[in-house]
């Protein structure tokens, strides 16, 4: 473990750990270095690892608890915590943030590449604490006090094949809202950020159409190039990204070429706003 070293790939977010086997645990010295990185660079990459369903569990509920089954999406056989996140079934080409519809949205989220295409796929991760610091002085006075409505009902993509046709209308089977405070607080660092992402639909007392602005602009500056991180995969690497403080996006450019990753999520809390008022459930799946 003397190679042991935490890299950076961007001024403003990611860091590649290296000398890092995932398959042989990680000592409690190791993990509080690779936990306190987690916290600063909102995602780490871990290139070639060669490690189970097994291990990728092990390693993600070092962070927390693991959640326990995703709503809507189907997991691996056996393994509920598993969802193999198939370029067949659905391609997650918008930012956003995992499940911010429900009322705890993901502590964080890890990834392992199983099968790649020849071209393409990469992930993007962006920085929204960054997009927060970035906003101008009278934006972020207004952004402070807003709350927004996230829905599944949103951004889901159409592929245009019966089994992306199925898997979209399992996703949208039930409405789940939520409404979180635009601005979170990061539980672990106190830093704010911008807690938006494309399940963001609205502003709570604002239609979608008077919203919809604003929600672009605030947007725009979570996801500027210099806030954001891109990794191109080989198989067996993994990340991890601190759903708390990040948007993601998966890159549709591998055309019909197969592409699945294993998705493992550690169980998040309620976020908090400024105020301390905390978020609250609008629809959760049992109305329809």
């Amino acid at each position: 473990m003397s190679s042991f070293e935490i890299r950076k790939v961007g001024g403003r977010i990611g860091a590649e750990v290296l000398g890092v086997d995932l398959g042989t645990g990680l000592t409690d010295s190791v993990f509080d270095r690779i936990h306190e990185a987690f916290l600063d660079h909102k995602v780490l990459f871990f290139r070639d690892q060669d490690i189970t369903d097994e291990a990728q569990l092990e390693f993600a509920a070092r962070f927390g608890p693991l959640t326990q089954k995703h709503p809507m999406m189907r997991t691996v056989d056996g393994a509920p915590q598993v969802i193999p996140i198939d370029g067949e079934d659905q391609r997650a080409n918008h930012w956003h943030t995992d499940i911010s519809f429900t009322q705890a949205p993901s502590l964080g989220t890890t990834l392992r590449a199983m099968v790649l295409p020849p071209y393409g796929g990469d992930t993007m991760v962006a920085n929204a604490a960054a997009g927060y610091k970035d906003l101008p002085k009278e934006l972020r006075e207004i952004a402070d006090k807003l709350w927004a409505v996230h829905t599944n009902r949103a951004e889901q993509p159409k592929l245009g094949t019966e089994r992306g046709e199925e898997v979209r209308k399992a996703f949208m089977a039930k409405r789940f809202e939520a409404a979180h405070p635009v601005v979170r607080v990061h539980p672990e660092s106190g830093e704010p950020s911008l807690f938006l992402g494309g399940f963001a639909q609205r502003f709570v007392g604002m239609t979608a159409r008077e919203s919809q602005g604003l929600l672009d602009v605030l947007q725009s500056y979570v996801r500027r190039p210099e806030n954001t991180a891109r990794w191109t995969w080989r198989v067996g690497d993994v990340l991890i990204f601190d759903n708390r403080a990040t948007q993601h996006y998966a890159v549709n450019d591998y055309d019909d070429h197969k592409r699945v990753l294993h998705r493992v999520s550690i169980t998040g809390d309620v976020p908090v706003g400024l105020d301390g008022r905390t978020s609250y459930v609008i629809e959760d799946g049992e109305g329809e």
